[in-house]
Order: C-alpha cells, then sequence, then structure tokens
C-alpha cells in the first residue's frame, strides 16, 4: 500500500492526468525484479545501475501506448 501512495503523489506533482503519459523509470535487477527504488530521471536510473542490470522505462498505471 506504501508503493501505492507513494506512486499516486508523486505522480500527481506536475505530471499530465493522461495516463499513457505517466512514464517511470526503474532498473531491473540482474534476478529479473524491479529495484525497490524510484528513481527521478534516467539519467539518475542510470548511475544507480550496475553491470547486468537494466534502465528500464514502465507506465505503473496502465499498460497502454502512447
Amino acid at each position: 500500500m506504501t508503493e501505492i501512495l507513494e506512486f499516486m503523489t508523486t505522480a500527481a506533482v506536475g505530471e499530465s492526468d493522461d495516463p499513457r503519459e505517466q512514464i517511470r523509470v526503474g532498473v531491473l535487477l540482474a534476478n529479473g525484479r524491479l529495484a525497490g527504488r524510484s528513481f527521478r530521471s534516467r539519467a539518475e536510473a542510470e548511475a544507480w545501475a550496475q553491470d547486468g542490470e537494466e534502465v528500464v522505462e514502465f507506465n505503473a498505471v496502465c499498460d497502454c501506448d502512447r
């Protein structure tokens, strides 16, 4: 529940109301799971990621095309 509230708070600040535009940046760990933290930008995620990890962009609200 904390993750949902955190996302809702972050998404509400300065982002579009269109769920297709609410893109998040994360790091896909070597074990196939997303890192348990959020990133403000792709550059921040790339700086945090280690070898074998991939920076990904995803829509946490819906699985929809832009």
